[in-house]
């Protein structure tokens, strides 16, 4: 059994509120096993339940000056204790939604990243094909044209040819490629706005 200091309820909070470390320490020791279970029964947690009762302890000191108890020094404390548990349990529930929605956001960039690698692995061997299937002059034509960025009047002379062959040959392979490359449109087209 713990000792009591031998003070009435108001001698004991002016005592209290005034910065006695020994009043101080009694009322946590008469407290601290009742304001534990309580704080179990709302968390579930042996060791956060001590947590918030120790965090209630600790404000209690810190504003020791500023602390108004308006019904009894029990009543005070129960309702802090409840107060710091349920907040608790507010703030721990926003945590683990925001670690849930970050994981299955990193999971979603994940897949989609590893979907649009596939994709355009199968996008590129399809361009090489269609390409590969192109008559060799439009097909010269066209990858001077696309992969090494000459200008239609550079490819002419290049290749000894005029600027009007030079024109129809491309618009050859792009009739030709688009044709080909149809089924996947909507993939270069998504691939593109989302890069």
């Amino acid at each position: 059994m713990q000792p009591t200091l031998d003070i009435s309820y108001s001698g004991l909070m002016r005592l209290l509120l005034a910065g006695d470390e020994q009043v101080f320490e009694q009322v946590f020791k008469t407290h601290f096993k009742s304001l534990h279970a309580y704080a179990f029964t709302i968390l579930n947690s042996e060791a956060v339940a001590e947590e918030m009762v120790q965090q209630v302890f600790y404000k209690l000191w810190e504003r020791k000056e500023t602390v108004e108890v308006h019904t009894s020094l029990k009543a005070y404390l129960y309702r802090a204790v409840h107060n710091e548990s349920i907040n608790y349990l507010k703030h721990h529930t926003i945590k683990i939604k925001h670690q849930t929605y970050a994981m299955q956001q990193q999971q979603h960039q994940q897949e989609q990243s590893a979907g649009e690698k596939l994709a355009g692995k199968e996008l590129e061997q399809q361009i090489r094909q269609a390409l590969n299937e192109l008559p060799e002059q439009c097909r010269t034509i066209f990858q001077l044209s696309r992969y090494e960025e000459l200008k239609y009047k550079e490819i002419a002379d290049q290749l000894g040819l005029s600027i009007k062959t030079i024109e129809s040959q491309m618009g050859k392979a792009l009739k030709l490629l688009r044709v080909k490359l149809a089924d996947f449109l909507v993939l270069i087209i998504s691939l593109l706005l989302y890069r």
